[in-house]
C-alpha cells in the first residue's frame, strides 16, 4: 500500500540565503537547532525572517548566529525581542569541535543556508561549512547556470 504524503504545514522554509551558494563553495551542511524566545518563534511562523547578511561564529566553545533579522512580533508589545540579537545554535560537542576545527585550521566559513520548521514543528537552521569563491569561480558558476537555462529552452523548443 503506497501512501501519498501530504505537505506538512509545519515543515516549511521560513528564510533562505540564496546568495550563499553563489558566494561560497559549500563543502558540508549540518542541521542545527536555535535558541529562540516565544515571540521569535511566532515571528518566524509569520515567515518574515532574513538571513542574507548573517553568519555563524565560534565564541567561547559555543556557536552563535550573528546578524540574522527576525522582525518584532506585533502583538507582543513590551515583551518583544531584539530583532538583530545574537542567537545560540544547538549542536552536540563533537559537531561543535568539528566545525570550530574547520574554521580555525582550514579557513572555512560557517554560512546559514535556510531556517525552516521540521516535522515536529521546531525551528531548525541549515548551516553550511564553505570556502569563499574567487571572482573567476563566481563567473564560472554564472556561465554554467546560464548554459543550463539556455539548454533547457532549446530542448523545450525542439521537443
Amino acid at each position: 500500500m503506497n501512501q501519498v504524503r501530504k505537505a506538512d504545514p509545519n515543515n516549511k522554509t521560513v528564510a533562505e540565503n540564496r546568495k550563499a551558494r553563489f558566494s561560497y563553495e559549500v563543502l558540508d551542511t549540518i542541521e542545527t537547532g536555535l535558541v529562540l524566545t516565544g515571540t521569535e518563534v511566532k515571528s518566524l511562523r509569520q515567515g518574515q525572517a532574513n538571513i542574507q547578511d548573517s553568519y555563524a561564529s565560534v565564541e567561547g566553545g559555543e556557536i552563535w548566529l550573528i546578524n540574522s533579522y527576525l522582525p518584532e512580533y506585533l502583538q507582543a508589545n513590551r515583551f518583544n525581542h531584539e530583532p538583530r540579537r545574537r542567537r545560540k545554535l544547538l549542536l552536540n560537542k563533537r559537531e561543535m569541535a568539528k566545525l570550530s576545527q574547520s574554521v580555525d585550521r582550514e579557513g572555512m566559513t560557517l554560512v546559514p543556508l535556510k531556517i525552516y520548521f521540521n516535522d515536529q514543528g521546531r525551528a531548525k537552521l541549515l548551516l553550511a561549512v564553505g570556502r569563499g569563491k574567487k571572482l573567476h569561480d563566481k563567473r564560472e558558476t554564472e556561465k554554467q547556470r546560464d548554459w543550463s537555462r539556455e539548454k533547457g529552452r532549446l530542448l523545450k523548443e525542439r521537443g
